[in-house]
């Protein structure tokens, strides 16, 4: 589904990325990204997507090297979407207005399963600004699943969130990744929260790959403890 081979970006001397390679393989999983601040997280994400122009390396979607290929044409034609560190809803609008505004502009179909698969029908007819953060948040995801993505990107979804929250959205997301067959890569801090519930995860330190495997590796791994799990505890 996506293979990333030997990224590399750099902002002037420093590189943000260092030949990264990695592969999601399957539609309907969750892999899930981990590292320290300055790891190269955000980079990563930036890159596939298109925002950031690679300094090496090749990103591919289903076989095909879309590296050069724009932000737009990446999310029309590869269904490719992208949720960031900051909710960006639509303060003005209630969250019926918004979520049926991008469901006409994308054909979007399912509308009410995804409204019933966050939860988010009590909050319908209320200002988003109004509502819980952790409850604009699940609006944020569920933006972000309209029109039937293949590959979703999410940097950071539970920011902000306490662990209860943070649970009932991871639940909310797997749901709808198994259901509609998405392939999600996660970036998240809380990493108890992508042990539990990704089914890989790769980890990330100085903007070099550290290891890729399942959760249980990935959290015995002794370079991961010495460069991320050993400090966060």
């Amino acid at each position: 589904m996506l293979r990333v081979e030997n990224l590399t970006v750099a902002y002037g001397s420093v590189q943000a990325l260092s030949d990264v390679t990695l592969e999601v393989s399957s539609r309907g999983v969750l892999h899930g990204i981990i590292g320290p601040n300055g790891a190269g997280k955000s980079t990563l994400m930036d890159a596939i997507t298109g925002r950031r122009k690679p300094t090496k390396g090749r990103v591919l979607v289903d076989g095909e090297d879309i590296t050069a290929r724009p932000v737009e044409w990446r999310r029309r034609h590869k269904g490719m979407s992208r949720s960031f560190q900051r909710t960006s809803i639509f303060p003005g609008l209630t969250v019926r207005e918004q979520l049926e505004l991008v469901a006409s502009q994308l054909g979007e179909p399912g509308l009410d399963e995804i409204v019933d698969a966050f939860e988010l029908r009590p909050s319908l007819d209320l200002p988003a600004d109004s509502i819980a953060y952790g409850d604009q948040r699940r609006v944020d995801i569920a933006l972000a699943m309209i029109g039937k993505p293949s590959l979703m990107l999410l940097d950071e979804p539970a920011a902000g969130l306490s662990t209860t929250e943070t649970i009932s959205l991871f639940e909310h997301l797997v749901a709808l990744v198994r259901h509609r067959g998405v392939t999600a890569l996660v970036v998240e801090h809380d990493v108890d929260a992508v042990f539990r519930f990704c089914d890989e995860v790769s980890a990330l330190d100085l903007g070099r790959l550290l290891v890729t495997g399942t959760p249980a590796a990935v959290r015995a791994d002794p370079h991961v403890i010495t460069a991320y799990l050993g400090t966060a505890a």
